[in-house]
């Protein structure tokens, strides 16, 4: 079985999902009033991370778990139509070069992965426009259908990414010479190089410089 395995944004998506997240939440008609309160608790950690004293990975945990809090009382159903809500404003920008590999791919039989550190909710709501096998994103704790306040979130980023694809995959028998991978950030080097045929989309400076130098394919 051969895979591909697709990252979500900056590869898929061309912008940043957590841009499109705070938007969303500070112009939302029910929700809007929650704003300010969210923006204030991420203060500390974006300062100490934009002045390097706090690292990236955890300042990216520490955003997705405080915009979550700012859901406190809302049921699963309720998350998942304000998930919908965002995932139709993506619509007209996703990199459509890279949907036509997804496609082709689909088309020829390859099993077809989205891992990103993004909201599981919303990448299964992003999904049902794409023939997506699997998804592996940040799930939303719940308990009893509503949101968990007391449970961290595991956030799903770089050698994370890789162990639960491996786990995702246990069972089934892949051909990884002959399966790709498509990513955009240096980041993603550890899925990158899982397979034969990585491919790196409007890389970063750092990922472009190893695709030049291993002759993988680039798109721009």
């Amino acid at each position: 079985m051969k895979v591909a395995i697709f990252d979500f944004d900056g590869t898929l998506y061309k912008n940043e999902t957590f841009s499109l997240l705070m938007n969303h939440l500070k112009e939302h008609p029910e929700y809007g009033s929650r704003y300010n309160r969210f923006y204030r608790s991420i203060l500390v950690p974006y300062i100490g991370y934009k002045i390097r004293i706090y690292p990236e990975s955890k300042m990216k945990i520490q955003m997705m778990q405080r915009y979550l809090r700012t859901f406190a009382g809302l049921t699963e159903n309720e998350l998942t139509d304000y998930f919908a809500e965002i995932a139709n404003q993506m619509n007209e920008y996703y990199n459509q070069k890279v949907v036509a590999k997804l496609h082709e791919h689909a088309a020829n039989n390859v099993y077809i992965m989205i891992v990103s550190g993004a909201f599981t909710p919303l990448l299964q709501e992003v999904a049902k426009d794409f023939p997506v096998d699997k998804i592996i994103g940040t799930d939303v704790p719940l308990i009893n259908g509503s949101l968990d306040m007391h449970k961290n979130i595991d956030h799903v980023q770089a050698e994370r990414k890789t162990e639960l694809i491996y786990k995702a995959l246990q069972e089934k028998e892949v051909n990884w010479e002959n399966s790709f991978a498509y990513g955009d950030s240096f980041s993603d080097l550890p899925v990158l190089e899982l397979v034969g045929n990585p491919v790196s989309v409007c890389p970063d400076e750092k990922l472009r410089e190893t695709a030049v130098k291993n002759k993988w394919e680039i798109i721009e």
